[in-house]
């Protein structure tokens, strides 16, 4: 049994690393990578030749005869041509490095998200959103910038590092050294560098990610701060955050501020022009070879300065993978089993001694029973924290059990493929989620295709064609975020007509007509009935005129069954079962006085 519930991802990359999951995307992109090569070494193999060739003009220059002309202006003319052949490969590069970046961003993109859709309820409940969009947004931006202009920089660097070893012992042999002892002590350095730079820009990135966290539940629950006048409490809690992402960033800085490399360089400087010097005393070589040395020695320059900011963009970039991988590694209980039973549904619903926790909290339910028969309309009743919606969400697996069963036309849910489970169950929530769409995608949502005739035949069914029909767009009207746009009683219709769309064996209505007025109660209330014919409808309601509609109730208590049957018969037989009705009507003393 896999441990998660996987959505189907066209990018299949390593997961048992930051850099096998980096290697495994870069290698998703060989010809760009190749590229990406190929360029660095040309450009750095072509800056490396030209030193040799001002070496040579400086010669031609100190000699003053009718050869000297000719011989810098061939100098001259090898110099452009091939500082022109090298900016049309680096162009190519550049353009190689950025197509590769945002390929490798893409990638990455989908594969989180995909791997988000697959986690449970369980898993997003424990996750802040804003900290969850920061992973999606910002370092996934960040291990593009790792690619470009990071990678690219540091293969281009580190190209540019070996051309003075590679050219200097054409001039004399013994020069190697200078240039072998740099380049020992810089890659000393940027390993260094790189490993403490880790956990700086993970703690970096991790500030960021709590700092978005905050502002994301603000503006979620902007209106609860406005109402409560916290905003001055708000935005000192928001400071203190952002202080915490600042005073990271300067850590970051004051550590990169300590780059030795700069300092390195200098001192190579310094001992190579001693050792050219000294190798000049000797006649060893001559003066054209000091400058050409020199100037050989100034491409050291490069792979320097740019390695600081190369160098912190991979450090950053990789802290951002090990960041996005906690995502994608993070495990939960559910098992999409694909191989799984994929019948279609009948309706018929057992729970067995269920038994169920959110965490290592108390149980919610204990010890649950019942069964549903297919066609049957159930309806499920009991105080506020009595565990009635939590009982819906068992039905399509958003929650596993932690013991007992229950079974779907006979079938254990864990037996049954996710993905067939779910598309034939229909749940109505009381806080209704509309997406940023317009009000036929709504109405549509799960279907592939969009039929205009069916989804009016739903919206009229779920009474709720009149209101749609009166926007001036119609069915096209693009509902806000949330459907806040809309008054509660008509992004329940719509949750209505969405779920009469998808025509499920199996419909849970969790307080669905909550926010509907007694006029449109009666209109929705004969839809619902209409929509119950033929399949199996559990009703978690607190109204009576549903209540009694029922063909069996179930009464929960503290998250036990207490009692169940028909409606007369509890009102005869059970206490907690009139207590529900208190508000609407008062019985007999006799009828109170009789137990559960």
């Amino acid at each position: 049994m896999a441990a998660e519930f996987v959505v189907d991802s066209p990018i299949n990359s390593n997961h048992r690393s930051p850099l096998l999951f980096i290697l495994s995307h870069i290698l998703r992109h060989p010809v760009a990578a190749i590229i990406l090569l190929i360029g660095a070494f040309s450009n750095a193999f072509l800056a490396g030749i030209v030193p040799g060739f001002v070496g040579d003009a400086f010669d031609a220059i100190l000699l003053m005869n009718d050869e000297s002309l000719r011989l810098v202006l061939n100098s001259v003319l090898l110099i452009m041509a091939s500082q022109i052949l090298r900016s049309v490969l680096q162009c190519m590069r550049n353009f190689a490095a950025e197509v590769f970046a945002q390929r490798f961003e893409r990638d990455i993109r989908d594969e989180l998200y995909a791997s988000l859709l697959g986690k449970s309820m369980s898993y997003h409940d424990l996750q802040p959103v804003g900290e969850i969009m920061a992973r999606v947004t910002n370092d996934v931006r960040e291990m593009n910038l790792m690619m470009n202009p990071g990678i690219n920089l540091v293969l281009g660097a580190n190209m540019f590092l070996i051309m003075p070893a590679l050219y200097a012992p054409f001039i004399h042999p013994q020069l190697i050294i200078v240039p072998m002892i740099f380049i020992v002590s810089h890659l000393a350095v940027q390993v260094y560098f790189v490993r403490r730079m880790h956990p700086i820009a993970q703690e970096v990135r991790a500030n960021f990610g709590r700092m978005n966290a905050r502002l994301a539940e603000a503006l979620e629950g902007l209106e609860v701060v406005k109402g409560a006048a916290t905003e001055a409490a708000e935005i000192s809690r928001f400071d203190g955050l952002a202080d915490r992402v600042r005073d990271s960033f300067i850590d970051q800085g004051e550590f990169e501020a300590r780059y030795l490399s700069p300092v390195l360089f200098g001192l190579t400087v310094v001992a190579a022009l001693i050792h050219a010097a000294a190798l000049y005393g000797a006649g060893q070589i001559g003066e054209g070879d000091v400058v050409a040395y020199l100037v050989l020695i100034n491409i050291f320059q490069f792979p320097v300065f740019i390695s600081l900011f190369s160098s912190s963009r991979i450090a950053s970039g990789y802290a951002s993978a090990d960041r996005i991988l906690e995502v994608i590694n993070a495990k939960t209980g559910l098992d999409q089993n694909p191989n799984g039973y994929r019948g279609r549904i009948r309706g018929d619903i057992t729970f067995d001694n269920v038994d169920f926790s959110y965490g290592d909290d108390e149980h919610v339910l204990s010890g649950v029973s019942f069964t549903v028969r297919p066609g049957q309309t159930v309806a499920i009743v009991g105080q506020t924290g009595a565990g009635k919606s939590t009982l819906s969400k068992l039905i399509n697996r958003i929650y596993d059990v932690d013991s007992g069963r229950i079974l779907v036309d006979g079938v254990d849910l864990r037996d049954w493929d996710l993905q067939a489970l779910c598309s034939q169950i229909s749940i109505i929530e009381q806080d209704i989620f509309l997406f940023s769409r317009s009000v036929a995608a709504n109405i549509a949502f799960g279907r592939d295709e969009v039929d205009m005739r069916r989804i009016v035949d739903s919206a009229e069914a779920a009474q709720a064609h009149d209101f749609i029909a009166s926007f001036p767009a119609g069915y096209d009207t693009v509902i806000g975020q949330r459907g806040m746009t809309l008054s509660g009683g008509q992004r329940q219709r719509l949750a209505l007509a969405r779920a009469f769309q998808t025509d499920p064996p199996i419909l849970i209505l969790d307080d669905s007509t909550s926010a509907i007025d007694s006029a449109t109660e009666d209109k929705i209330q004969r839809a619902i009935w209409s929509a119950a014919r033929g399949r199996t409808t559990l009703l978690i309601t607190h109204r009576l005129s549903q209540i009694r509609w029922a063909d069996h109730i179930v009464v929960l208590r503290r998250g036990r069954v207490v009692a169940q049957g028909a409606h007369e018969e509890l009102l005869e037989t059970s206490q907690s079962y009139r207590h529900i009705f208190d508000r609407y009507q008062d019985y007999p003393a006799s009828q109170s006085a009789a137990g559960d």
